[in-house]
């Protein structure tokens, strides 16, 4: 039996720097923070660590969205990567994970730091035209460019118009939807490092205002500034270091139509989410319900419902039911879900803090978000490109 690429890499240490609205650091000083302290974690040093990779690459399209290469975090951090990946096209968020892995089971690398760096609000601050609403802006690309022309300016727009087929379809509620964002809040009031920690009720969330109908204020991701490390380890090297190795069960990853404006199926449904689910679940014996609680990709709350259905741990239609009131999603719930405040309050990785969250619910480190007993975790990331993993400790 030919064995998975997956089960030879350990997520071995992880961290994050401070995250802040915006940081008074340099998005340089965030990077070596995080993956200092990740090593560290690990019970490595820098002179252990031979790979190097990030999402999405060092990017010329400013606003913060990823302001440091992996060679220039090599180079602060003191290390000389003999394994390194510079990019990863489009919205494929945990691309640099998944071939981290594939380096590591080929043996190209032992050691691998993977970091996912921004400074969103700093740019934000600094000038509007860093944002697709500036006037300033002459030229967009990607999947922009099918939307703004239409005076689309935010990925809000087309999400909106996924949670209103959503809603119709299925006579979902807003009340619904609400208890989202209401649940992250809640579990961010436990987390130093979630930038609203303030108190959310249904009405307060019901109360703000509409962004794009039917999507609130509540209802979007926060741009930050901050970093988030992990680093992967050979299966062989893990056992010796500090923590317990988080073993990558599955994973699973799909492109889809968004980036390049393609739309498909009855807009309820992600369908490159769905194949990302199926690529996962042929990976291991592991089932849905095996699952001790969920860190899911939250761009927009509407995201939750989809990826909670397309990897399977709902049944179609069902999200809605599922989540409303809270009670299956809480802390002591049947499916505790982003236990750190996910996007909605913790801040905007782009997905990697979900991942660092997954590591501090299986080494324990949650105190008052803390998932009794929690073995297994299912981390999904992306909103037009897909990726999903599930990571497990002995």
């Amino acid at each position: 039996m030919t064995l998975l690429p997956e089960k030879l890499a350990c997520i071995t240490g992880a961290a994050q720097s401070e995250v802040g609205r915006p940081s008074s650091r340099s998005a340089l000083q965030l990077t070596a923070n995080a993956c200092l302290a990740a090593i560290a974690d690990a019970g490595l040093t820098p002179a252990d660590i031979d790979g190097i990779a990030t999402y999405p690459g060092k990017s010329s399209e400013g606003g913060g969205i990823a302001p440091v290469s992996p060679s220039e975090a090599a180079a602060v951090l003191g290390i000389a990567p003999r394994w390194i990946l510079a990019s990863a096209e489009g919205f494929s968020h945990m691309a640099p994970i998944f071939n981290a892995i594939t380096a590591i089971a080929c043996g190209l690398a032992r050691h691998v730091v993977v970091f996912r760096s921004v400074a969103q609000a700093q740019a934000r601050l600094a000038s509007r035209a860093s944002t697709l609403m500036s006037g300033s802006r002459q030229r967009v690309d990607g999947n922009n460019a099918w939307t703004v022309p239409y005076n689309a300016l935010s990925p809000i727009n087309t999400f909106a118009l996924y949670a209103q087929a959503y809603f119709d379809k299925y006579r979902a509620s807003e009340a619904q939807l609400g208890a989202i964002a209401v649940n992250n809040r809640a579990n961010a009031a436990h987390n130093p490092n979630a930038i609203y920690r303030k108190p959310l009720s249904l009405d307060d969330y019901l109360a703000s205002r509409v962004i794009s109908s039917p999507l609130r204020l509540f209802d979007c991701d926060s741009h930050i500034d901050g970093s988030t490390a992990i680093v992967l380890s050979h299966r062989d090297a893990a056992k010796d270091l500090r923590n317990p190795p988080l073993h990558v069960e599955a994973m699973g990853m799909a492109v889809g139509g968004l980036w390049v404006g393609r739309y498909e199926g009855d807009f309820t449904e992600l369908p490159a989410a769905a194949r990302a689910g199926a690529m996962l679940w042929e990976r291991t014996e592991l089932r849905p319900a095996d699952m001790d609680c969920a860190q899911i990709y939250d761009g927009f709350s509407i995201h939750v419902w989809m990826w909670l259905e397309a990897l399977g741990l709902v049944p179609r239609g069902e999200a809605c039911r599922f989540v409303e009131g809270g009670s299956r999603i809480a802390l002591d719930g049947e499916l505790p879900l982003n236990t750190g405040g996910g996007q909605l309050s913790a801040g905007r990785f782009h997905g990697y803090g979900h991942i660092h969250e997954a590591t501090v619910q299986l080494w324990d480190r949650g105190g008052g978000r803390q998932v009794q007993d929690a073995k297994t975790c299912i981390v999904s990331n992306g909103g037009y490109g897909y990726g999903a993993m599930i990571l497990r400790r002995d």
